[in-house]
């Protein structure tokens, strides 16, 4: 007796249409009476999923055994038997209910339905997993005959009674109907797991009232039509090659491959539906998981803690139990544990962290590890911030552990451990945009300092424990001095402040740099002074600084500094003095400071040059570069006063003489954005003349 189903579908091509695929799952859902049998048949499922694996491969083409002695993927079997007892009862009517039907030659549509009645009272993802189990079943133990043929009497006589040497001898003709018949079984069990993660998605999350919900629930009855008739025509597959005769091999290896393919086609369409919509599930509750993992952040540093572990940890994500951070100096993985109680220092970057700032906190931190006092108080952290929208791949993961590998102190493991929400936490919160962030927190894991970069820049380690009332009492000691200017960039300017002259100058005109220089050297001999020079460059160091560098140590002009990076920081330092002081609230009218800090950034938005001149702790002076060179021309015109007065306050009353009414000063303000232009031109002042400065906004891009 031969079974064929493919004509009733051939008959009917629309059911396999978007709209004869609603119809089909108004009819199943129409059978649904859920009698509050729930349970997880992801184990089920698993079982399931294994029998078709270790079938398959050895299918007619192959007919490979399968040695379970060297089989070595772990069976999902145990500690379900009592599991199985309750689900084998319905398992095996549904096999015998589709057997039944085929062979009094029922159609598919029909056997589908009463399939659907059996498993009326179950859950969705039941119903689809028991009717696969149903069908594991069948093509399992033909597979099982198949395979043990040639070696296991017992299977011989099996595979006789079922006229089944007659179709291993042409095997070779099946394999391309068990190719198809895996496809469509492939994506059966994909749509099965896929209806199952519907279920586990957490309720604390979504409901289903929720739209992205909702509109994979109205299409799951579908998804188990299709995938419940898939079953059946599979089954019908299996009777109709065992009821193959030898002579009608050929025919039967080639019949209803249209009806298979159309099957696979509808279930991978339906699962590409639902795991989109089940992507938008996902992606809700991860927004739901965020938006509560980002309000218990804010809860969390609001509270009042003993010491700052639950911070650490609430930053930090250690996966899998294993330490989160990397010690830069051991080259290990260690927990947060070994910062309880210190003060910690997060620094906070992308992967653009520019190299002289690393280069510069680096020299900063291994100066403290000296001091004994310092070092077991406070400690870093590097915190990467890696947009997750785009892939972690090969070029950033290398990216990544360059940086890594520089840092002498603490870094997470991966940009992966700092979770969505502290991302947003320290973007909202603490401001964090593009250009690096120092936070800081104190032994009991309290924000003390949202950014202590410019106390770093300006003072170091002295600056512990970087709270603003130490950064208001370090200003107060302070005043406009050589020292605060820039004995942190070349310590010899500790020696030149006894008793000699210092010349602190910088541009990119070469030409301008010559003339100046060999002027001072001739004042310096005219006024019998010692004098000594050092050149400073542009707050952007790029290759006409670098060039002007080697040129004036060729031809012996003046000192350089040992590393181009310390010009950068030299102007950096300038810039985290205007931080810093801006935001204590004093403005160029009312500090000298200010006006003095503002007057360099000037010099540096110059097209040619500038000078600082400097003698001991009180005695200074400054101008650009014409000015700073006519003034050394003509000294002849203030020597008396030089000799009556001292060198540099003499100097200064004559560059104040030569300033006349015209001039055009270019101040460039770092860290300001557009939204804060509107406040700027009412609190900075030109230097010169105490005008308003006009305010432009200029987009610079400083590569080289």
């Amino acid at each position: 007796m031969e079974f064929s189903l493919g004509s009733h579908a051939r008959s009917d091509p629309h059911v396999f249409s978007s709209s004869g695929g609603k119809a089909m799952g108004k009819l199943i859902e129409a059978t649904h009476e859920f009698a509050g049998f729930d349970i997880s048949m992801k184990p089920v499922l698993d079982i399931v999923e294994d029998i078709f694996q270790r079938a398959t491969p050895a299918a007619p083409g192959a007919l490979k055994q399968v040695d379970d002695a060297t089989d070595e993927r772990a069976l999902p079997y145990s500690n379900l038997e009592e599991f199985m007892d309750i689900l084998s009862v319905t398992i095996n009517r549904i096999s015998c209910e589709i057997t039944y039907r085929l062979s009094v030659g029922e159609d598919a549509h029909s056997t589908t339905l009463g399939v659907a009645q059996i498993v009326k009272g179950y859950s969705w993802d039941a119903k689809i997993v028991l009717a696969l189990a149903a069908f594991a079943m069948t093509y399992g133990e033909l597979l099982l005959v198949i395979q043990l043929y040639a070696t296991n009497p017992l299977a011989k006589g099996v595979a006789l009674l079922k006229q089944l040497p007659e179709v291993l001898a042409r095997a070779d003709l099946l394999k391309p109907k068990f190719d198809t018949l895996a496809n469509l079984i492939h994506a059966m069990v994909v749509v099965a797991k896929c209806i199952i993660e519907f279920k586990e998605l957490p309720s604390k999350y979504i409901s289903p009232q929720d739209p992205e919900l909702s509109s994979a629930n109205a299409d799951i009855p579908a998804a188990v039509y299709w995938t419940i008739r898939s079953t059946v025509v599979c089954s019908s597959q299996i009777m109709n090659l065992i009821n193959t005769g030898h002579e009608s091999l050929p025919s039967a290896a080639s019949a209803d491959s249209w009806e298979l393919s159309s099957l696979t086609h509808n279930i991978n369409s339906i699962y590409d539906d639902l795991v989109e919509k089940l992507n938008h599930c996902r992606k809700l509750i991860n927004e739901r998981k965020d938006i509560e993992a980002f309000q218990t952040l804010v809860r969390l540093f609001d509270a009042t803690h003993i010491d700052n572990i639950k911070i650490l940890k609430a930053l930090v994500y250690a996966k899998d139990g294993q330490p989160p951070l990397w010690d830069g100096t051991t080259k290990r993985r260690v927990t947060v544990e070994l910062l309880r109680r210190k003060s910690v220092m997060l620094l906070i970057s992308d992967l653009e962290i520019p190299d002289k700032e690393v280069l510069i906190l680096e020299q900063i931190y291994n100066d403290s590890r000296g001091q004994t006092r310092v070092e077991s108080q406070y400690d870093v952290i590097w915190i990467p911030i890696v947009d997750r929208s785009t892939p972690f791949d090969d070029t950033k993961r290398k990216q990544f552990e360059s940086i890594q590998a520089t840092m002498p102190w603490y870094s997470v493991v991966h940009p992966s451990m700092i979770q969505p929400a502290v991302i947003r936490y320290i973007k909202e919160v603490w401001g964090f945009s593009k250009k690096p962030l120092l936070v800081v927190l104190d032994p009991q894991g309290k924000v003390v300092n949202h950014n202590a970069m410019h106390m770093m820049f300006i003072w170091g380690s002295l600056a512990y424990p970087f709270t603003k009332l130490r950064e208001e009492a370090l200003w107060k000691d302070e005043t406009w001095r050589i020292e605060l200017l820039a004995d942190s960039i070349d310590p010899n300017i500790i020696n030149w402040a006894k008793g000699k002259i210092i010349c602190l100058y910088g541009g990119e005109d070469m030409d301008w740099i010559r003339k100046f220089t060999t002027t001072a050297k001739a004042v310096a001999r005219a006024a019998n002074i010692k004098l000594e020079m050092l050149y400073l460059g542009k707050s952007n160091p790029r290759e006409n600084v670098r060039r002007n560098m080697t040129t004036i140590q060729f031809e012996n002009i003046s000192h350089t500094l040992p590393d181009i990076s310390l010009i950068w920081f030299f102007w950096a330092r300038l810039e985290s003095m205007w931080h810093s002081r801006a935001q204590h609230g004093v403005t160029v009218q009312n500090d000298i400071i200010m006006q003095e800090i503002l007057t360099m950034l000037g010099f540096d938005g110059s097209d040619r040059g500038w000078t600082v001149i400097s003698r001991g702790s009180d005695e200074l002076t400054r101008a650009k570069a014409d000015t700073a060179l006519k003034s050394l021309e003509e000294y002849a015109a203030w020597a008396t006063a030089s000799a009556e007065k001292g060198f540099v306050p003499a100097l200064n009353d004559y560059i104040k003489s030569l300033q006349t009414e015209h001039h055009c000063n270019r101040l460039i303000l770092p860290g300001i954005s557009a939204a804060a232009i509107g406040s700027i031109n009412e609190r900075v002042a030109c230097v010169d003349c105490g005008k308003p400065m006009e305010v432009l906004l200029m987009l610079r891009c400083c590569t080289d």
